[in-house]
């Protein structure tokens, strides 16, 4: 077990940021277990916090803030300690998810890290692998924080009619998901298309990627393989996939056509099922 006075905060964020949680409570002369008691959370997790056996949450931050008043210094830092818990080979992607204006994504048989829910992010990452499971998915939400920004990332996402349905998780976990879709009708700054199965042959049939847009740096592509990413600025790369979104853009049913069928595929594939002679419930 590791001591916490044998943290350095040098070592990473999440050693930075027990050593600074330890710090700021026995400044204020807490003990884990008061402070627990002021955060609506355990002593021991407290404890393991400051100890790097644990990582963070980012509504452990905000209350953490709020109980020491440290003006929203744990908030900022939360965000680089789950970006640390990404794959390295993903970290930069973070980065250029945070920094872009405009991100356009093309998936075939998976919604989005950035529109999933947790349930159903926790399927997609449980999948194989369950160790530290948990973390795993606290960062892959805190990446969702970029719509969260005074000015928020635009977000497009073609997606296949495919990952409608493919059942990942379960009815129930499929339901939420595809009700989180259809909960950013309206919303300007996120759109939703789907590629439907009559569209036949399309541009994208080579396989997903990503289209960063930024304000003054060059646009960047991202492909990615098994536990590896490929970003590229190449001047003729962007330009052809910029082409091919062009296309399953045009391809791909309207905003509104898109969330009709996404509500449709929930209610017949996903809906609630009654037992034969049984009523059904409201």
């Amino acid at each position: 077990m590791t001591h916490i006075n044998a943290l350095d905060p040098g070592a990473s964020p999440l050693d930075y940021y027990g050593y600074e949680l330890r710090r700021h409570r026995e400044a204020a002369g807490l003990t884990q277990k008061q402070l627990g008691e002021i955060l609506n959370y355990t002593g021991s997790l407290v404890g393991q916090i400051e100890t790097a056996r644990k990582v963070p949450t980012p509504e452990f931050s905000e209350r953490v803030d709020a109980a020491l008043g440290t003006d929203g210094m744990f908030s900022r830092l939360v965000e680089l300690v789950l970006r640390s818990q990404l794959p390295a080979w993903f970290r930069q992607v973070a980065e250029l998810e945070a920094r872009a204006v405009e991100m356009c994504t093309f998936h075939t048989h998976l919604v989005h890290g950035l529109l999933q829910t947790k349930a159903y992010a926790s399927a997609v990452l449980g999948a194989l692998d369950r160790t530290d499971l948990d973390d795993r998915i606290s960062a892959r939400l805190a990446r969702q924080r970029i719509f969260e920004k005074g000015e928020p990332t635009v977000f497009w996402a073609v997606i296949s009619e495919a990952a409608l349905y493919q059942e990942i998780g379960g009815r129930e976990i499929m339901r939420g998901q595809l009700a989180r879709l259809l909960s950013f009708e309206g919303n300007p700054r996120i759109n939703v298309q789907v590629l439907p199965f009559s569209s036949g042959a399309h541009a994208g049939l080579q396989g997903s990627f990503d289209l960063f847009r930024f304000d003054s740096d060059p646009d960047i592509v991202y492909t990615e393989g098994y536990g590896s990413g490929h970003p590229t600025a190449n001047p003729d790369t962007v330009k052809d996939c910029s082409l091919r979104y062009d296309h399953l853009q045009a391809a791909a049913l309207s905003l509104r056509e898109s969330a009709e069928l996404i509500r449709r595929v929930m209610e017949e594939r996903y809906g609630e099922q009654c037992d034969p002679g049984r009523d059904p419930v409201a």
